[in-house]
């Protein structure tokens, strides 16, 4: 269920200049609020802007942020987890006291806090949701490559001379994958809420640019007599990130030994 509603929402992103009905930025006086029609299937914003393409693109602004961000995550968390589960001692003790202190911060305070001394813009909510969402991913990978290390393998990758850099890229990473796949994405859909967060604030991704959260933004204003303005974006917020959990339940399952047959 998960992987067939990601996939449909991942070609409507890829092809939404082909079957977005208008461009999302283009502003029409004459349809400023219309409700649902068959013109505008989702209707019109404050400015004439049809919602079914500003949808459609923000989509695409949506699932890049998801993607880049726990893209950097990722790559972070499984450096720091792999240097401290692979040498351990003063590494993984400097390492996860680091961890600690990272986790102390709430994650969405943070970025609030950085983003108020840059100028919001989509690159840099990309980074600052990465740099600030690689500390789960560090300890998974971590608890993974306590156990493996120990492995006969890896006993015998080091008598027969294997550097340490060649033991954790070509047996240790390939074979703790299994729990980040998961949690990247399970960290899709929760980059996907923080950046709709941020928009809806009004310090993530900046007007013209459509996303899901400027687009609930200017529904709050109407919401007494233009409700679709608030419905549609935020039943695509809650079925993205919904098909994305699921996703990551299912990835879990097929990876976890106990469930195979």
């Amino acid at each position: 269920m998960g992987i067939s509603v990601v996939s449909i929402l991942l070609l409507l992103a890829l092809l939404a200049p082909i079957i977005s009905p208008y461009n999302p930025t283009e502003i029409h006086a004459v349809h400023v609020l219309s409700p649902p029609n068959w013109s505008h299937w989702c209707g019109t914003d404050e400015l004439g802007r049809d919602v079914l393409s500003r949808m459609l693109y923000g989509a695409r602004i949506s699932l890049m942020v998801g993607f880049v961000a726990i893209g950097i995550a990722v790559t972070i968390g499984s450096l720091v987890g792999l240097a401290s589960g692979y040498y351990g001692g003063w590494v993984d003790t400097l390492l996860m006291r680091f961890v600690d202190v990272m986790l102390c911060f709430p994650t969405f305070f943070l970025i609030l806090a950085v983003i108020a001394f840059l100028s919001p813009s989509i690159w840099i909510i990309m980074a600052v949701i990465g740099l600030t969402g690689w500390m789960g991913v560090a300890r998974l990978v971590r608890a993974e490559v306590l156990v493996i290390r120990e492995m006969d393998y890896i006993l015998a990758a080091r008598c027969i001379g294997c550097s340490d850099l060649r033991i954790i890229l070509r047996h240790i990473l390939p074979n703790a994958l299994s729990p980040v796949l998961v949690a990247a994405t399970l960290g899709v859909a929760g980059a996907i809420l923080t950046e709709s967060a941020l928009s809806f604030l009004g310090i993530g991704v900046q007007p013209p640019t459509p996303s899901w959260g400027n687009i609930l933004t200017s529904g709050k204003d109407y919401i007494e007599f233009a409700w679709w303005l608030s419905l549609f974006p935020g039943l695509a917020i809650l079925v993205t990130v919904l098909a994305y959990n699921l996703l990551g339940e299912g990835i879990r399952d097929a990876l976890d030994p106990r469930t195979m047959k």
